[in-house]
């Protein structure tokens, strides 16, 4: 099954959804930090459109779909992009809501 679950920085309240699993043509969606524009974007990587668009087929040298920069990695799911903070008790934090995704 493939879920999409939210997460919450519970100091500054910045949310992300971030999908588990392969939807339904195989693809998976990543979960990448954004320095420049302090946001986690999702990109699709793999499946069927990897096998006909090659960049597709990992997130390296992908672009944020934000800002364009080329300084994006992938999200730890801990830091908050906006506030940065790592401290434990000002973290991205799942909320409990998920829906199904394909």
């Amino acid at each position: 099954m493939a879920w999409k679950r939210k997460y919450r920085c519970n100091q500054c309240g910045y949310e992300a959804d971030v999908y588990e699993g392969r939807g339904l043509f195989r693809q998976q969606i990543m979960a990448m930090y954004c320095p420049d524009c302090k946001t986690v974007q999702n990109i699709v990587v793999g499946g069927i459109i990897a096998d006909v668009a090659p960049s597709y087929r990992s997130e390296v040298g992908r672009l944020c779909l934000q800002c364009g920069s080329a300084n994006i990695r992938k999200w730890d799911m801990k830091t908050c992009p906006k506030c940065a903070s790592r401290q434990v008790d000002h973290q991205m934090e799942y909320t409990g809501e998920k829906e199904f995704w394909t």
